[in-house]
């Protein structure tokens, strides 16, 4: 994973794609499918890019972390423009 700004953990990476702000998203393929279910799904419906690891603890590691993780996301300073009106309830 390149060093950008990113979210690491299924509940930070759920939350950029709420918020609109991921462009990338990592899920390990040895997670609980419970856990990154919701966040391939998502993914998916917002047309992110969603790239499988092959370990918790080889993504944790390009992470820069010490312990795995089941998901992290690359994500922008802030929502595209069509996203905060999409929240907001606009067009």
């Amino acid at each position: 994973m390149r060093r950008e700004r990113r979210a690491v953990g299924a509940r930070q990476t759920l939350r950029a794609l709420h918020r609109g702000v991921a462009q990338v998203v990592y899920v390990a393929r040895d997670a609980d499918p419970a856990v990154t279910r919701p966040i391939v799904e998502l993914s998916q419906r917002l047309a992110v890019e969603l790239i499988y690891v092959d370990s918790m603890q080889a993504l944790g590691r390009a992470c820069g972390i010490d312990v795995g993780a089941s998901a992290a996301a690359l994500v922008a300073e802030e929502p595209p423009a069509d996203a905060k009106r999409q929240r907001k309830g606009g067009a």
